[in-house]
C-alpha cells in the first residue's frame, strides 16, 4: 500500500462504527414494520454524520409492485430509499456499496444468552439481531467511505453507499434503488461471506405446497384421511429430487458445500383440532436454484417431482395437492471471476491482511441478483462474519472481521474509482 492509502486506513473510526451498528441492532427493523423504516432513518443520520451527502426519498410502492422483478412476502404501508456518496464523476469508475437493514424475528428472547435488540460485545464479537445479516456490513459500508471522507481524498469516481429495506422478503429495496437511477460501473453487497469474495450467488424461489384430506373424528380416524400422512410421500420425494439435483449442478466455487441449492421446507401448518384427523396441510419453503440455471425451467423439476408422487397414491391423484410460487424470488447471478471489481476485492483484501483472498459461491440468495441481472452492474458478494450464525438465537459478527472489511472496502473504493493525487 502507498502512503495516501495508508492514510486512509488509519483514518478508519472503529469505535464510531461500533457505536453506529449499536444504534442499528437497537432498531427491530423487522419486515413490513414502521422500524424498518426507522432504521433506513437511522442509517441516513449516521451517513450524514460520516460526511456523505445523503439522498433519501419515498418508494412508490403500487407502482414498483408492478415491476416484473419485485417480489415480495410481508405488505407494507411506507418504503424508503436512502443513498449515501462522496467522490464525483472526475473520470474514474463508480461503485455501490450496498446492503440491508431489515431483518428476521428474533423468536424466543429466552433461547438467547444476550439480549437480541442490543449490540453486546463480547469474546470479540458483537451479538445481536441483525449484527451479522447484515447491519455490521452496512457499518463497514459507511465508515470506509467516512475514512475516504476524513483523510481528505477526493475520489476521481462516485462511491455510493445504498441501504436498503425489504431484502429478507424478495428485495424490493434494491430494485427500487435500481428503478430511481442508483447504478454504477460494480457494485459489493457487503453480505456475511467469511471474508470470502463471491462472485457467484445461488437462487432460491420460495414455494407453497397445499395438500387435502378428510377430516374425522379421532376415534375413528380410519375413516378419514390425515393430509399429514400423505404429505409424507411429497417431502420424500422433495428431498430426493434436492440430492439429485445437487449431485448433478456440481460447480468448484460450491465445494465447500454437500447442498448449495438446498430444497427446504420452512414452515407446516396442519388441522384444525388436536382429536380431529387433519383435513388439510400447508407446507412453505424455498426451492435452491443452480448457477446457470433457468429459474422457470428449475421450477418445472419440484412440479414433476411432487407430480410423479401424486401418481403413486390413489388418493393424491383424486384430491391433487396444489403448488403455487410465491413470495422472495431470489434468481441466481454470477459475475466472471476476472472482472476488475472481483481482482479489486481480492487485491485489496490481500494487502489488508496478508493472506490471499478466497473465491466462493454463496448458496443464499441476496441483492447481487437485481444488480447482475436487472440493473447490469457486476457485483461481488464480500462481508464480515458468517451466515451460519444469522437467523438464529446469539447471531454474532466477530469485531475481527469488521475491522477486516473495512479496510477492504476502503482500499478497493480508492483503488476502482481513482482518486485525485
Amino acid at each position: 500500500m502507498n502512503e495516501l492509502e495508508q492514510q486512509v486506513l488509519a483514518a478508519i473510526d472503529e469505535p464510531g462504527l461500533l457505536a453506529a451498528l449499536a444504534e442499528l441492532v437497537a432498531v427491530r427493523s423487522l419486515d413490513g414494520t414502521p422500524e424498518e423504516v426507522e432504521a433506513q432513518e437511522v442509517a441516513a443520520t449516521i451517513m450524514r454524520r460520516c460526511g456523505l451527502d445523503v439522498q433519501s426519498w419515498e418508494i412508490d410502492l403500487p407502482a414498483l409492485y408492478t415491476h416484473p422483478a419485485c417480489s415480495w412476502e410481508v405488505p407494507r404501508q411506507r418504503a424508503i430509499g436512502v443513498v449515501g456518496a462522496i467522490g464525483a464523476d472526475r473520470g474514474g469508475r463508480s461503485l455501490i456499496f450496498n446492503g440491508h437493514l431489515d431483518v428476521v424475528p428474533a423468536g424466543d428472547p429466552a433461547n438467547w444468552q444476550f439480549p437480541p435488540w442490543q449490540a453486546t460485545i463480547a469474546d470479540g464479537r458483537v451479538y445481536g439481531r441483525g449484527a451479522v445479516d447484515m447491519k455490521a456490513g452496512v457499518c463497514c459500508a459507511i465508515f470506509a467511505a467516512k475514512a475516504i471522507h476524513d483523510a481528505g481524498v477526493r475520489l476521481r469516481g462516485r462511491l455510493q453507499v445504498q441501504t436498503v429495506m425489504g431484502e429478507e422478503d424478495g428485495g424490493l429495496g434494491t430494485l427500487a434503488a435500481l428503478v430511481a437511477g442508483h447504478t454504477a460501473d460494480a457494485a459489493v453487497v457487503i453480505e456475511p461471506t467469511e471474508l470470502r469474495v463471491a462472485p457467484l450467488q445461488a437462487g432460491a424461489h420460495n414455494f407453497r405446497l397445499t395438500v387435502y384430506g378428510l377430516a374425522a373424528h379421532g376415534c375413528v380416524r380410519e375413516e378419514g384421511v390425515s393430509a399429514i400422512e400423505k404429505f409424507a410421500p411429497l417431502h420424500q420425494a422433495i428431498l430426493e429430487l434436492e440430492r439429485a439435483r445437487n449431485e448433478r449442478h456440481r460447480h468448484p466455487l460450491f465445494a465447500r458445500y454437500r447442498t448449495p441449492y438446498p430444497i427446504c421446507i420452512g414452515t407446516v401448518r396442519a388441522g384444525t383440532w388436536a382429536s380431529s384427523e387433519a383435513e388439510s396441510l400447508v407446507a412453505e419453503g424455498r426451492f435452491g436454484i443452480a448457477i446457470g440455471e433457468q429459474p422457470m425451467v428449475a421450477r418445472q423439476e419440484l412440479e414433476a417431482a411432487v407430480a410423479r408422487a401424486v401418481a403413486a397414491d390413489p388418493w393424491l391423484c383424486a384430491h391433487p395437492p396444489l403448488l403455487e410460487w410465491w413470495g422472495g424470488t431470489f434468481d441466481p447471478a454470477a459475475t466472471p471471476s476476472d472482472h476488475p471489481i472481483v481482482s479489486a476485492v481480492a487485491a485489496s483484501y490481500g494487502a489488508v491482511t496478508g493472506a490471499p483472498a478466497l473465491l466462493e459461491g454463496m448458496p443464499y440468495g441476496a441483492d447481487m441478483r437485481l444488480l447482475v441481472n436487472v440493473g447490469g452492474i457486476p457485483t461481488v458478494l464480500f462481508g464480515p462474519g458468517d451466515v451460519r450464525v444469522s437467523h438464529r438465537p446469539d447471531e454474532y459478527v466477530p469485531i475481527a472481521d469488521i475491522r477486516a472489511c473495512t479496510r477492504t472496502l476502503a482500499l478497493t473504493a480508492l483503488r476502482f474509482c481513482g482518486h485525485e493525487a
